[in-house]
């Protein structure tokens, strides 16, 4: 029996040990759906990745494609807390196919940053981000009340695959286009290119702009900040508003999930939308996958803008006026809701017209719906 005893206690110390020597991780991701994927930013758990290869050395070690073995661009994602929680990386899928990465020892590329975010205290309170498709803003307290006071996203169309805020506020002359884009994008009152607000008895009531602004991660793949709000009246309910706005290198998308506390026992009433212009653009509307998309008029020598919404929650209607295209949906206390916004621009040469753009939104949306699927081993 002592014999016995101790062969079996001799397994389990080898296994252990086994496991810490490990020092390379492969990682499976598969396709299951007819859409090509390109460019995708893919989220690895990292505990997944640690129960695996928990000797990594967080600052030594390469992500390959497993049949080139060249490296893969990766970040670590800590969505503001001090330990990592997420490996990203971005790679190529083709439709119904998977792809090997491999996890180990090395010196990593030094990889150019795709996504960018920053408080701009320079410019009234700005919030500022971008990727290496298309750039955005938002406002905070310094510009309310004064003439340039705007409630909605704003879009800062782009046709270059380099990072440009900082640029641009530097020459402050951010609505010419010296090559590679500009503000053209007009907001004033209105959701902008995608913002949400509370929807009681027929009336929008919007927020003050944002008092608070936190960055989680910075690139160079992913892009995450919160905007807090202070409390707001929507009617006779007292509201408050945690936004937190991801940006994923290769994306028209940000991906927006907002919490808002209020004090009913009732879920609250609200709306996404997209500021409508005077002249004709092209409109599309499917309440069934809960999608917006607007192909604005042509802005004389500027182009065109696309500017498109996908929820993740039930729409129960969505409406036309002469101001706003808006999709309602509502949510519960304290829990989040997650939405899609953003926008495209014609002169960047990849979305030209309103078919390529709701062919995207669509695409996009069956994307959310079949993931990638991650498997570590």
């Amino acid at each position: 029996m002592k014999t016995i005893k101790f062969f079996l206690g001799s397994i389990f110390m080898i296994l252990p040990l086994t496991i810490l020597a490990q020092t390379k991780v492969t990682v499976l991701i598969q396709n299951n759906s007819a859409l090509e994927r390109k460019a995708t930013v893919v989220s690895i758990p990292w505990k997944t990745v640690l129960s695996n290869y928990p000797q990594i050395d967080t600052v030594n070690f390469v992500v390959l494609n497993a049949t080139t073995k060249k490296q893969i661009p990766f970040q670590l994602e800590h969505r503001g807390l001090a330990s990592i929680q997420n490996l990203l990386v971005q790679v190529d899928v083709k439709a119904q196919s998977s792809f090997n990465l491999l996890i180990q020892k090395g010196k990593p590329e030094t990889f150019v940053a795709k996504t960018y975010c920053r408080y701009v205290p320079e410019r009234k309170d700005d919030f500022a981000w971008e990727n290496d498709k298309i750039a955005f803003r938002t406002y905070g307290k310094a510009i309310e009340k004064s003439k340039e006071d705007a409630y909605g996203l704003d879009v800062w169309v782009k046709r270059t695959d380099k990072l440009v805020i900082n640029e641009r506020y530097k020459r402050n002359e951010y609505h010419i286009d010296h090559g590679d884009g500009m503000d053209y994008y007009h907001v004033g009152f209105s959701l902008g290119a995608g913002n949400m607000a509370p929807y009681v008895n027929d009336s929008i009531y919007y927020s003050a702009n944002y008092r608070e602004w936190k960055v989680l991660d910075n690139g160079p793949l992913r892009s995450t900040f919160q905007l807090t709000y202070v409390a707001w009246k929507a009617g006779e309910i007292n509201v408050k508003a945690t936004k937190t706005i991801s940006l994923d290198a290769g994306s028209q998308l940000n991906r927006i999930e907002n919490i808002y506390s209020f004090d009913s026992e009732k879920p609250l009433p609200v709306v996404v939308g997209i500021i409508k212009r005077p002249e004709t653009g092209t409109i599309a509307l499917n309440e069934q996958q809960a999608i917006m998309s607007y192909w604005e008029p042509t802005h004389a020598q500027d182009g065109t803008t696309g500017v498109g919404t996908i929820l993740t929650t039930a729409v129960s209607n969505m409406m036309v006026n002469k101001k706003q295209i808006l999709a309602k949906t509502e949510v519960k206390n304290n829990v989040p809701i997650i939405y899609y916004a953003g926008a495209a621009w014609d002169k960047a040469g990849k979305i030209t017209d309103a078919k390529q753009w709701q062919d995207y939104l669509n695409n996009f949306s069956q994307q959310i719906k079949e993931p990638l699927v991650v498997t570590v081993k």
